[in-house]
């Protein structure tokens, strides 16, 4: 039996072992004071206390009641407003703080809690005026300036809550939730470094806030600092493996730092966990589209929207998921809706202009480019986005512009340096020099990136044996490598040369089909990094490694850097050097590869014989016509290449031509022309050298047997400068029509030259520009008019069998080639040794 005179001292041990944790000694201790007295109203509220810390919050607050029946006092009402608070009855808490500060006004502990409730209770000016007399009645307390800042912060003051929250880290600088809170203001403020570093400091106090990780993480994610936003994100799931939000953050770093499938793990997992997480369906559809998985990333797009209709970056995700499908209208359709909810919004107008250039709508969608740039100039792939489309419309230089803004603000994007070479390479202006330099610059850039692998000569290497020869390329299909590679893998020898194909993309058509039965193995380099398409080839023993794409889209030249093969060479794709000095030769001929033209490359020249060209005929059985000229009594002149090539230089030249030849016309045929719009640009191109609308035949390109049919209604090619057509020059030829060319002084220059040459035609080279024009006037002359007719009926059969087709002897060429630059490469290895 407890006497009177032994309860305050129980009472002394019960409180003592209650703030020890030892919870079961300090019940028991309240309830034997309680046996003694039941109405003890100290014993009766801290038990209540105790009782709601181990779960049994309404049993606990019952008996915080009666201990405020037995004896009401401010304190137990701030408890009991404490323990309502956390049991999720915020008004019931409010009314217990406000009785506590009305039983004693200069309670600071109890007016900070009401106003921290009535914050949450969305009541920001009343909680503002409960924290500022907290701090009245006791300055510096740390807790009320967090909560006045958080209150601040309620009320769109940023700048105060951030002086608040500062306030509170001067009373108490190891306080957590105020560097945390600090740390979501100043991300407000856009202010992202200061933001990660209260961050940091947030979350080494308190290492095991899930919250405080995931804060950390998300903005390092923000800030491109991938590595340590997936640790800390990763750290953040350890201590709570079921938060969605986290999951879906570390989603979007994975994805960031092209670990994709991971990524694709990581949204499902917040799906799973949230199944109405609209922006994570978001994310993943943005990760299924990268994967090529297009209708799974529409799927995805949809149910983002089904859940969160103004999700303007579903819209954005969705439609990029069309345009891998190259279903153009429906991208189109959705972009717009999104920039229906968000007119302002810079990566929509930065796809759609994508799309509008890819519809060959490029005035629309230079307009939409600059939008974009209005709105975040800071985007480097918005300047590229713009140099693409000007490059389109024959603008190199303001194209070579935007791409030099694009790689100030970003300069180790590979895309971005091709973009800016390919331009460099085909500007009339742009000297060797000037390109080369550009060059050297991309070539720098990824031999830092790369650790080349080693390599070793074999013990006992045979005289003789078929070397493996590893084709790297984006343009194994329907496409100018394609068309004139089918016929030399066709004609290769498999005791001299094994084949393996790198494709860099996924993309595959009929022809692809065609060319793979050709390769003794076929893969994708698709979604691999650098390194890891490296180690694929160096672990498939390639001897000879070729690049068919140089500075063109889908390159892998990164991969070259790492130089996985011993022998390293460019051929076909590009018309200039790589710049990377792991590339051992530029594969040629001596038309476009002149012995005073070395010093353009950093590759060594290897010049085949003949030409560096073989052409595959055409599938379609087309007859060659008589010349249109018999039956419309006038010349037609015509060019079928990029409309981008027609610079105001060529359209300069060509009008002379028209003037010498008055009743002559000029057929050009080009997809860009698809537009009214566009066919007035080009008719007021030529209308400023005198010539009329009615001279020229203006028409949109088509599918390629009605484009090879086009070729009837012309009567001679007149070939642009100095980007001339390759091609375009030998299926003309093809066709039975012959091709004028002008001369030129580097590789991309030659390369017409190079196929008239090899076709047997190199009198219709022209040496300059006068010579151009008389040549072209030339054929209008009755003696002109009869040799054209008689050359198009022979043609043909001349182009059959020249070099140019003739792809077996082209193919003893190229193993040839092959053979001695490996033997080059073995002869200097044992000189090394």
């Amino acid at each position: 039996m407890t006497t009177a005179q032994e309860l305050p001292s129980l009472l002394q041990q019960a409180l003592a072992q209650h703030q020890a944790g030892q919870l079961e000694v300090a019940q028991q201790l309240y309830q034997q004071l309680l046996q003694a007295n039941p109405a003890d109203p100290d014993a009766l509220h801290f038990l209540g206390l105790l009782t709601c810390q181990t779960g049994e919050a309404g049993l606990g607050i019952a008996l915080m009641r009666r201990s405020i029946v037995a004896c009401p006092n401010a304190v137990y009402y701030n408890n009991l407003g404490n323990a309502l608070r956390d049991h999720g009855e915020l008004l019931k808490a409010i009314d217990s703080y406000r009785q506590a500060v009305t039983l004693q006004p200069d309670y600071p502990e109890a007016h900070n809690n009401l106003g921290n409730a009535l914050r949450e209770a969305h009541q920001p000016h009343d909680a503002l005026k409960s924290c500022t007399h907290a701090l009245t009645l006791r300055p510096g307390y740390a807790q009320a300036y967090n909560n006045l800042g958080n209150a601040l912060k309620d009320l769109g003051d940023l700048d105060a809550a951030a002086q608040a929250y500062r306030q509170a880290l001067a009373s108490w600088p190891d306080y957590a939730d105020a560097h945390h809170n600090l740390g979501n203001v100043l991300l407000a403020l856009d202010l992202p470094d200061a933001a990660i570093e209260s961050y940091r400091c947030a979350t080494v106090l308190n290492p095991a806030s899930a919250q405080m990780h995931n804060s950390l993480g998300t903005t390092l994610v923000a800030r491109g600092q991938l590595a340590a936003a997936i640790e800390t994100l990763t750290r953040a799931l350890q201590l709570d493996p079921d938060d969605a939000h986290t999951h879906n953050n570390l989603g979007s770093a994975l994805r960031d730092v092209g670990q994709i499938e991971a990524a694709v793990a990581a949204f499902e997992q917040a799906i799973a966990l949230s199944p109405d997480f609209a922006e994570a369906y978001s994310n993943l559809a943005s990760v299924l589209r990268r994967q090529e998985k297009f209708a799974a990333a529409i799927a995805a797009g949809r149910k983002a929207l089904e859940l969160n209709p103004s999700l303007v970056d579903a819209y954005n995700t969705l439609g990029n998921a069309y345009v891998g499908l190259e279903e153009f209208s429906a991208a189109l359709e959705i972009y717009h809706q999104a920039l229906a909810l968000d007119p302002e919004h810079a990566d929509v107008h930065h796809n759609l202009a994508i799309v509008l250039l890819k519809s060959e709508r490029a005035e629309e969608a230079l307009e939409s480019a600059h939008i974009a740039l209005t709105r975040k100039d800071g985007m480097a792939q918005g300047h590229v986005n713009l140099g693409d489309i000007l490059r389109c419309l024959g603008d190199l230089d303001g194209a070579i512009s935007s791409y030099r803004h694009a790689l100030e603000r970003d300069p180790d994007v590979d895309s971005t340096h091709t973009s800016l070479l390919f331009c460099q390479a085909t500007r009339a202006t742009a000297t060797p020099q000037a390109y080369l330099a550009d060059a050297r610059r991309f070539g720098e850039l990824v031999a830092q990136r790369a650790r080349p692998w080693p390599h070793t000569l074999p013990d006992h290497e045979p005289e003789l044996r078929p070397l493996r020869i590893g084709f790297v390329s984006g343009d194994l299909r329907r496409h100018p490598v394609g068309i004139f590679l089918e016929s030399v893998l066709a004609a290769m020898n498999p005791a001299q040369v094994t084949l393996i194909a790198y494709a860099t993309v996924s993309n595959e058509d009929s022809l692809t089909q065609r060319l793979k039965c050709h390769f003794a193995a076929w893969h994708t380099l698709s979604g691999m990094s650098d390194e890891a398409a490296s180690r694929k080839i160096y672990e498939d023993r390639i001897d000879v490694l070729v690049d068919l794409s140089g500075h063109t889209s889908s390159n892998r030249l990164g991969v070259f850097a790492w130089r996985p093969a011993p022998v390293q060479l460019s051929w076909l794709g590009f018309f200039a050097s790589t710049g990377v000095a792991a590339m051992d030769y530029m594969l040629g001929d001596i038309h476009v590869l002149p012995e005073n033209e070395a010093s353009h490359f950093v590759e060594k020249p290897w010049r085949l014989p003949c030409s560096y060209l073989c052409f595959t005929p055409p599938d379609d059985l087309l007859e060659v016509s008589a010349a249109p000229l018999l039956h419309n009594g006038y010349v037609t002149y015509g060019c079928f290449g990029k409309l981008s090539k027609v610079t105001d230089d060529v359209i300069a030249v060509w009008s002379r031509v028209l003037h010498a030849v008055p009743d002559s016309r000029l057929l050009l045929k080009a997809h860009e022309l698809s537009s009214a719009s566009a066919q007035r640009k080009m008719q007021v191109r030529f209308a400023a050298h005198g010539i009329e609308a009615d001279r020229l035949l203006l028409e949109q390109g088509a599918p390629r047997s009605e484009y090879l049919a086009a070729y009837h209604r012309v009567d001679v090619m007149l070939s642009p400068f100095p980007y001339p057509g390759g091609t375009t020059t030998a299926e003309g030829l093809w066709m039975g029509v012959p091709v004028l060319a002008l001369k030129g002084e580097r590789f991309v220059t030659h390369i017409c030259e190079s196929v008239l040459h090899g076709a047997g035609q190199a009198a219709w080279i022209a040496q300059d520009r006068e010579a151009y024009v008389a040549k072209a006037a030339a054929v209008a002359s009755v003696a002109g008019r009869e040799a054209l007719v008689s050359l198009r009926a022979a043609l043909r059969h001349q182009v059959l069998s020249s070099p140019l087709c003739d792809a077996p002897r082209f193919a003893r060429h190229l193993e040839q080639a092959f053979h001695d630059m490996w033997a080059q490469y073995m002869n200097q290895s044992r000189v090394n040794a």
